[in-house]
């Protein structure tokens, strides 16, 4: 039975609920925030990450064009612009402090979970509508600032300098970045809210699918897969 007290975006997640706790609670996260993580596995993830953007623009690129009224363009053109403008610098300055040029950025074989999950959002925007992309996107946006938060929780995570890794966390637990995941988590109940039952199902399993995928993108960054 539906629980009426959830929000429609509570509801996916709940529909997907193991899913969404591996991923939000990976090993990956986890020994981020504790400072276990391997250099390494940060720094292979970090290069993964930046070829997800390119993907990840792209795919505001098409919520663009999947737009169908002015709200929705601006929306859709503000979250292109962000990523081109700003965090592509932002991405290849921190790269930097890593020791990760921007050329070998230019030239990195695409991993394949990178590849999996980019392009499973970009075939359910072409497949579908807007909606159908902005829920496959939901673990990027909105999945990251949960991360954040819940980093931040912790007893184990370390909240100081000795943390090689609190750049990240302070990232995606800055003002910033929660109030971008609030307006598109307003965004996305609006819009869940005005789906029937069976559409809902079919969202539920693009939800599911792209939360195993970004599992997958943190098992990859632990494994040094490409």
């Amino acid at each position: 039975m539906t629980n009426s007290n959830l929000t429609p975006l509570e509801r996916l997640k709940q529909s997907s609920a193991a899913e969404w706790q591996e991923y939000t609670q990976h090993a990956f996260v986890r020994q981020l925030g504790a400072a276990t993580l391997p250099e390494e596995a940060f720094k292979h993830y970090l290069k993964q990450d930046y070829l997800f953007l390119v993907h990840f623009a792209r795919a505001w690129g098409l919520a663009v064009y999947k737009s169908r009224n002015l709200r929705e363009l601006r929306q859709s053109y503000a979250s292109l612009m962000a990523i081109v403008d700003v965090e592509f610098d932002l991405h290849i300055e921190y790269c930097a402090k890593w020791g990760i040029t921007e050329a070998e950025l230019e030239v990195l074989p695409e991993g394949r979970a990178t590849m999996a999950y980019t392009r499973y959002v970009l075939d359910a925007g072409n497949q579908g509508n807007l909606l159908d992309l902005h829920v496959a996107l939901v673990p990027c946006l909105i999945g990251y600032a949960e991360i954040g938060q819940w980093l931040a929780a912790q007893d184990f995570t370390v909240m100081d300098e000795s943390n090689p890794y609190l750049p990240w966390i302070k990232m995606y637990i800055s003002d910033e970045f929660q109030e971008a995941a609030k307006a598109e988590i307003e965004w996305l109940n609006q819009a869940l809210a005005r789906v029937d039952e069976e559409r809902f199902k079919e969202l539920e399993a693009i939800f599911r699918d792209a939360t195993r995928l970004e599992i997958d993108f943190w098992q990859a960054g632990l494994e040094l897969k490409v």
